[in-house]
C-alpha cells in the first residue's frame, strides 16, 4: 500500500506587481499551515518524503508545516507548479519506491483534479469534488505495488480535511 498526501498551499495573498510565482502567504495562511501540520502529526500522517512546488506560497507552507514531521526529505518539484493533471499524475509515478507515504504541497485545480483521477467514488472523494480549499488536505492510499504503476481509479479517499473541519474559520 503507498498513501499519497496532497496538501494544497495556505491561502495567499495577491499583492500588487507580485508575479503569481512569488505571491506570499496571507496571514490567515500563516494560521492555517501550523494548524493542519499539527493535525498531520497528530494523526501520525508523517511522510518519507515531501514534494513541493517552488512557487513562493507553496514554500511558505511547507516551511510552516516542516517542523510538526520532524526530519523528513524534501525536494522542490518544477513540474507541480501551474500543473495539469497528467503532469502532476507523471510526478506521482516517478516517485522513488523506497517512499511508501508522500506528501506533495501544491495547487489548484490540479490537486482537486488528480485526488479525483486516482481514486473511486465514495463520500471523501464526493466533498473534495466540490471544493478543494486552501490547507486541505486529501489522504489517498493506493493499491499500486510501486508508483510507476499507480494508475487512474485505484486509489481511495481515506480522509479529506479541510481548516474548517477542524474548527479553524472558513474554507476557501
Amino acid at each position: 500500500m503507498r498513501r499519497l498526501i496532497l496538501l494544497r498551499h495556505a491561502k495567499s495573498d495577491w499583492p500588487d506587481g507580485v508575479a503569481d510565482a512569488d505571491r506570499p502567504l496571507a496571514p490567515r495562511g500563516q494560521d492555517a499551515a501550523p494548524k493542519m501540520a499539527a493535525y498531520l502529526a497528530a494523526q501520525g500522517l508523517i511522510p518519507d518524503r515531501v514534494l513541493v512546488s517552488p512557487a513562493r506560497r507553496t514554500q511558505e507552507t511547507w516551511d510552516l508545516v516542516k517542523p510538526a514531521l520532524g526530519a523528513v526529505a524534501d525536494e522542490t518539484v518544477p513540474q507541480i507548479y501551474e500543473a495539469p493533471v497528467s503532469r502532476l499524475l507523471d510526478v506521482v509515478q516517478a516517485i522513488p519506491d523506497e517512499a511508501a507515504t508522500v506528501l506533495m504541497i501544491g495547487h489548484n485545480p490540479g490537486f482537486q483534479d488528480l485526488a479525483r483521477l486516482l481514486s473511486k467514488p465514495g463520500e471523501a472523494r464526493r466533498a473534495l469534488s466540490k471544493k478543494y480549499p486552501t490547507a486541505a488536505i486529501a489522504v489517498i492510499d493506493v493499491s499500486a505495488e510501486s508508483w510507476a504503476k499507480v494508475e487512474a481509479g485505484e486509489g481511495t479517499v481515506e480522509r479529506f480535511v479541510t481548516p474548517k473541519s477542524l474548527g479553524h474559520g472558513e474554507d476557501e
